[in-house]
């Protein structure tokens, strides 16, 4: 199981948002870059960054940013938030990310899904689908679509994306605890592999998710919990290795 640190980015800084709403804002680092060496030298082997102004704006606004967090770190990373189109997506990728995450796209306009996994390969394209209440969450959380989130999945599938962020959007910078249900639902039944994310709290929530690994749930983003200090990564490590 891989753990993946989180770093939200707005306006600059390192900050963490409750259920995606940007007035429940708390920022935890002026220094994205500092934090994305922290979490290196404690141990990760893999960063997720959110542009969360680009997730509101429709376009990528921390890219100064993301690009020295990758020049800086010797570790894999992936972005997601304001990915829209091709051209940001290669650029993105000539930056030196691993990956990129396709989110209100996916629903606007799978094709460019497509043509993505086409012309960048399908371990490079991660869509994020976002679920609340099983319908798919779009615009940065804001509006939700008449799909649902195993719909989505399966329809990604079939464009040649292998790996989803899956995320219940309730449960997201609550410290309630991930949907594990949903999660293991969204492996088993469209064959994608998934990165769980929201919600987790503690050391037992990344054992409960472990018991679904074997369904393809495969790595996990902490963030809020993180930051908090309710997950040490140190010994969240321990306890996947």
């Amino acid at each position: 199981m891989l753990l993946i640190p989180a770093i939200d980015l707005m306006n600059g800084k390192c900050v963490r948002l409750v259920q995606g709403k940007k007035e429940n804002e708390t920022v935890f680092s002026d220094d994205p870059v500092a934090m994305a060496k922290k979490w290196e030298a404690k141990g990760a082997k893999m960063l997720h960054l959110v542009d969360l102004d680009g997730a509101f704006e429709g376009l990528p606004k921390n890219a100064k940013i993301i690009e020295e967090i990758v020049k800086t770190v010797n570790i894999p990373v992936q972005l997601g938030g304001g990915i829209r189109n091709i051209e940001t997506i290669e650029n993105l990728l000539n930056l030196g990310l691993n990956r990129v995450i396709l989110g209100t796209v996916a629903i606007e306009n799978p094709a460019l899904v497509a043509e993505a996994c086409q012309r960048f390969g399908g371990d490079k394209i991660v869509v994020g689908i976002d679920g609340k209440d099983g319908k798919v969450a779009i615009h940065g959380w804001e509006d939700t679509s008449k799909k649902t989130t195993v719909e989505l999945g399966l329809e990604m599938k079939a464009m040649g994306v292998e790996r989803t962020v899956f995320t219940d959007i309730s449960r997201d910078g609550m410290l309630t605890g991930p949907n594990v249900e949903s999660t293991k639902e969204m492996a088993e039944k469209t064959g994608l592999k998934v990165v769980a994310s929201g919600g987790m709290s503690s050391l037992d929530d990344i054992k409960d998710l472990q018991k679904v690994e074997s369904f393809g749930v495969d790595s996990i983003i902490l963030g809020k919990a993180l930051y908090t200090g309710a997950i040490k990564l140190e010994e969240a490590l321990a306890l996947v290795e």
